[in-house]
């Protein structure tokens, strides 16, 4: 048996097939085929055989092959095959069988004879034998090819070390890897360059080492450390990450002569009026001379914008003007009109007031400066006891926005007058102290007046107009703009559902009350064509289509803003050059204090004015009389990375009784509500039964203000319904003992305001106040036992009559309290005029 190996080319083939000198020495076995019977092996051999009546035949002169010379081995099932017959045609030896054999491999080798392996002589050894099957007329269903060959032996890798993340070890990995592949190499001087080249390589795998870690990190919203990838990941949970907000404050301009102040120009890319904070003369500004201690910087009204820079260094504020205002001298201070009364004031809460009205002979008439929707300041001016100005309570002070403006006359005087009212929103959080008295009994007049040159301002700067314009061939435009930080500025949506940056028909509170998730930054990027098209700031691109000209301001953490622009599939490509106008100025800085503003800066809008009039001589003072606010900073990353996988869990819509029920417990003025579904003919209705704080009445501008609140939660095909509660008044007698050295009527006054249904002279709610009480909720004995014994003088209480007003006592006194169904409120006024809303009898017995 000679050795068999496993090759990739048979060259001993095609040697023994050609033979030397053209002489052919040795005959071999070429392949073997199955026949169809499965018992017939038709073997080719290389040469004709002996025997075959061919003179070429190889060996020459040799017996022809028999039974003796075959031997079939392998299998199986059938390890034993016998040889019937051979047969010799020239090249070909058909082979006869007993039977097939199994689908396992065979082999036929050539021999001497069954006792001698060896191949018959003139045979080649390494081709007298041939692997086979009788897998013939099965059917396979893979290639008949032969597999391929094992593959060489792969070499060992290489020792690297994958801890190499910087320069200094991928160079150390480097030349260690070459010395041991190119060890005849041992220059390791700066100046070769071979360490030059494998110096450059670990520069490149650092870069790229850094590149991947950065990748990585910021591929997740747990472990990105860029604002950016914050903003983008949380923006993906439907959370709006805020970059913070610029802070808002009213200014009031007193003039000398009537002219108009004009505001922002969106459209032409123009700012506001800019007025500037006082400020204290830094040390750069007391270097040159001009000042030889720090002091406040006082330049004038108007301050030239060539000192502006100077102002900034020095600590100074810049705010700019909202809107347009009219200014006239009537308005610098008006005067409360008190129909003759001393000792006046406008109480708390009050939504309506009386002014002066200007001379007849004056031509100019107040009532047609003023107007619904101009906002007027009342500030006390003098001390209601001395008249000093200086020592004024200057937290009296609060701003209203008018809604109505009438001309009348007092007939007693036939005096003209001003009545004016504004929003309830903005109903006075003080007693307005209008006219006081001195030690002397001397009437002091005009102790708080009315401001009507009032604007509305918010803190940033307007920088120069900028190119943005990069390379355009970039797949994304992302300009870096060279100010910073952008002011971010709030919006809101006024009464035509359109986003503005305060609704002047709304209260002047609302004018500083927005949402920090509807800030917008402000700024105007437009193109350099003719005629410039302007691009719209957004908050993403996901709603931009490939035509729309959009564009987001990404802010990182340093307060360096990117502008990224669309790729022609979300948002449109820039295809031209671009210009950008912007603010600059963020967060709480801009929330100063009362009077902090002092100066009107003359840039290119108030030039204009200066121009026609002048207003050096024109304004006589400008200042805040009240603090600067809504300055925020930009959203902390580990609060938004805390808060962003939370947000889906708001609840954004209402589909049953309960969750209308909460969104309507989200209004202000909702101290509790129950929602009921009901079929009405055609569709369902949400019937909301709402319990309104305080106890007010839900008139029907009330019910209007919470059917649009609840109108972005309301399901498709359901109509929503407001619904008073049922008031229970009840009817409650006590008797009660008075101490011996209380006045009975000290104590009863004292009971009648413990149990009262409004606040206590000590702020307190009385124990029957609508807050207290709310649907389904009981009254218990109990309850009103320990309130009454709290009071000061009471010795002992007792309740002999415990009900509901006008109905039958059901054992209310017994059981120890009186139950409410599930949208009935109790209810006890106390009001003599009125006992169907509740009454409570006191019997007082002792006492004095």
């Amino acid at each position: 048996m000679v050795t068999q190996y496993r090759c990739k080319n048979e060259h001993r083939r095609s040697i023994v097939r050609q033979g030397q000198d053209g002489q052919f020495l040795l005959n071999g076995i070429d392949y073997l085929e199955v026949g169809a019977d499965q018992t017939t092996l038709v073997v080719y051999f290389v040469h004709p055989l002996p025997g075959s009546g061919q003179d070429q035949a190889i060996p020459p002169r040799s017996t022809p092959l028999s039974t003796d010379n075959l031997i079939i081995s392998g299998g199986s099932r059938i390890p034993t095959l016998r040889i019937e017959s051979v047969t010799t045609y020239g090249q070909v030896l058909l082979v006869h069988v007993e039977q097939p054999g199994d689908l396992s491999t065979y082999t036929l080798q050539l021999v001497q004879s069954t006792n001698t392996a060896a191949p018959p002589s003139g045979f080649d050894p390494q081709l007298s034998q041939v692997p086979f099957s009788f897998w013939v007329e099965s059917f396979s269903e893979f290639d008949c090819r032969s597999p391929a060959q094992p593959p060489d032996k792969a070499l060992p890798p290489p020792v690297i070390d994958y801890l190499s993340k910087d320069y200094a070890s991928f160079r150390r990995l480097m030349l260690d890897r070459l010395a041991i592949t190119m060890p005849q190499w041992q220059e390791r001087s700066p100046a070769d360059l071979g360490v030059m080249l494998v110096e450059l390589m670990a520069y490149a795998a650092d870069y790229l080492s850094y590149y991947q870690d950065a990748v990585a990190t910021e591929a997740y919203l747990g472990t990105a450390r860029r604002r950016v990838s914050v903003r983008r990941h949380a923006r993906l949970l439907d959370y709006f990450m805020h970059d913070g907000c610029n802070a808002r404050v009213w200014v009031v301009i007193n003039v000398e002569k009537a002219f108009t102040l004009p505001g922002p120009d969106p459209q032409q890319q123009q700012p506001g009026a800019q007025v500037l904070t006082q400020t204290v003369k830094s040390s750069a500004l007391q270097q040159t001379g001009a000042l030889s201690r720090p002091e406040t910087f006082q330049p004038p009204v108007l301050l030239p914008q060539t000192k502006l820079a100077a102002a900034l260094e020095a600590g100074g504020q810049v705010f700019e003007t909202l809107h347009d205002i009219d200014l006239d001298p009537l308005c610098n201070e008006i005067r409360f009109y008190t129909w003759d009364d001393g000792q006046c004031c406008l109480p708390a809460g009050s939504t309506q007031a009386t002014l002066r009205e200007t001379p007849i002979e004056q031509k100019t008439k107040l009532h047609k400066l003023l107007h619904a929707g101009k906002v007027l300041i009342f500030e006390a001016v003098k001390h209601p006891r001395t008249g000093d100005r200086e020592t004024v309570d200057r937290s009296q002070r609060h701003a209203v926005r008018l809604t109505s403006v009438k001309s009348a006359i007092d007939p007693l005087h036939n005096l003209p007058i001003v009545e004016i009212t504004w929003s309830p929103e903005d109903a006075l959080p003080f007693d307005l102290i209008l006219s006081g008295q001195d030690a002397q009994g001397r009437q002091i007049a005009d102790v708080s007046m009315a401001r009507g040159n009032v604007v509305l301002a918010d803190a940033g700067q307007t920088v120069p107009i900028e190119d943005v314009t990069q390379d355009l061939g970039w797949e994304r435009l992302r300009p870096r703009l060279t100010y910073g930080p952008l002011v971010q500025q709030g919006y809101v949506r006024d009464r035509n559902d359109q986003w503005v940056l305060f609704d002047s028909q709304a209260s002047a509170k609302a004018a500083l009350q927005w949402e920090l998730r509807d800030t917008q930054p402000a700024i105007w990027v437009w193109e350099t064509t003719h005629p410039a098209m302007q691009w719209q700031v957004q908050r993403d691109l996901l709603n931009s289509d490939r035509f729309s000209r959009d564009f987001v301001v990404e802010t990182e953490d340093n307060g360096q803003a990117y502008l990224r622009f669309g790729d022609d599939v979300l948002g449109k490509r820039p295809r031209g050059g671009l210009q950008a106008r912007y603010r600059i100025g963020q967060g709480r800085q801009g929330n100063v204090g009362a009077n902090a503003i002092a100066h009107l800066i003359n840039n290119d809008v108030v030039n204009r004015i200066n121009n026609e009039i002048d207003l050096e001589s024109a304004i006589s003072e400008i200042y805040n009389p009240l603090p600067a606010v809504g300055g925020q900073e930009p959203e902390a990353i580990d609060k938004v990375k805390l808060d962003a996988p939370q947000a889906f869990r708001v609840q954004q819509r209402a589909v049953t009784e309960a969750d209308y029920a909460q969104v309507a417990q989200q209004h202000p003025e909702v101290q509790q509500a129950i929602a009921t579904r009901r079929w009405t003919g055609s569709w369902y209705t949400i019937f909301i039964t709402v319990d309104r704080r305080g106890g007010r009445a839900l008139d029907p501008a009330f019910k209007q203000e919470l059917l649009d609140f609840l109108e972005g939660f309301r399901l498709a095909g359901h109509d929503i319904a407001i619904d008073a509660p049922r008031f229970i008044p009840l009817d409650i007698a006590m008797s009660v003992q008075v101490s011996a050295d209380y006045f009975q009527s000290s104590v009863k006054r004292a009971l009648l305001e413990a149990f009262s249904s409004s606040v206590s002279s000590t702020g307190e709610l009385g124990f029957f106040h609508p807050d207290r009480f709310t649907f389904g909720q009981p009254v218990y004995l109990s309850q009103i036992i320990a309130t009454a014994v709290k009071v000061a003088g009471v010795r002992s209480a007792e309740v002999t009559k415990f009900q509901r007003w006008s109905h039958q006592a059901d054992r209310e006194l017994e059981m120890g309290r009186i139950a409410m169904e599930r949208l009935e409120i109790l209810r006890l006024d106390n009001n003599p005029n009125a006992p169907e809303n509740g009454r409570l009898i006191f019997n007082l017995e002792g006492g004095l």
